[in-house]
């Protein structure tokens, strides 16, 4: 199962196929540029970036930059998001009602704090806002969590059509760690068994596809219970085409 994206686009008639269209080089060749696919640009520009670490592995690309915004933009985040929150969903439910526990705030697209998080990642990234879903934030109260999940959307998924048709597949995910709870709340990453700690202003980032443009399901990840205190966090998806 997947978080599920703030808002549904659908194609016109006759359009209904462009998700489930075969990932060969030919049907990916006409994606835009900052659309994070292929990665290798996005590679290559965040590694560049001082400050920032690359996990070593060859199984997934995913990279950590600490003190990538600061507590004071932090605070404001955590505030919009307890002003306005609500049950978090998923994708392709699977009947576990306790898959997924924590809240949700959507942030809009003309709020200042998501213009400037936005453009932030996206410049940081070398991607283009365009092509990014609307910012949500997730708050994680003790004994919340969500359990071991990939971001791609799963093309034999009863949701795909739902999401995928227009803006296609999710290609990068951003992930910034607004505070630190007082105990648990890590990101596990099972494949490559990385247990990542949240710290105050922290970004994770990594690539959800294969180079065939299928999902990766190396990167499948858990977002562990939190033992104490709350958790808060900020997540970005960038998409194969243009959102909307």
């Amino acid at each position: 199962m997947q978080a599920d994206a703030q808002r549904v686009w659908r194609l016109p008639r006759g359009f209904g196929n462009f998700g489930r269209m075969a990932t060969s080089a030919s049907s990916l060749a006409f994606l835009p540029p900052g659309s994070g696919f292929p990665a290798d640009p996005v590679i290559t520009h965040v590694s560049a970036q001082p400050g920032v670490q690359k996990v070593p592995s060859p199984k997934l690309t995913l990279f950590l930059m600490r003190g990538f915004i600061d507590p004071s933009l932090c605070a404001e985040l955590i505030a919009r998001i307890d002003a306005e929150r609500r049950p978090s969903t998923v994708s392709d439910f699977n009947g576990d009602a306790a898959f997924r526990t924590s809240e949700t705030c959507d942030f809009r697209f003309e709020e200042p704090l998501s213009q400037i998080i936005n453009r932030r990642i996206a410049d940081f990234m070398h991607l283009d806002e365009a092509h990014g879903e609307p910012l949500q934030g997730q708050r994680y109260a003790v004994g919340q969590e969500f359990k071991a999940h990939t971001d791609y959307f799963d093309p034999q998924g009863v949701d795909f059509e739902r999401f995928c048709s227009v803006a296609g597949q999710r290609t990068w995910t951003a992930m910034i760690y607004l505070n630190e709870p007082g105990a648990g709340g890590a990101t596990r990453f099972k494949a490559i068994d990385k247990l990542v700690q949240p710290e105050t202003g922290k970004l994770l980032m990594w690539n959800n596809l294969r180079p065939d443009g299928s999902g990766n399901p190396s990167t499948i990840h858990h977002g562990m219970k939190v033992r104490s205190g709350t958790k808060y966090v900020l997540t970005k998806w960038f998409r194969m085409r243009p959102w909307g």
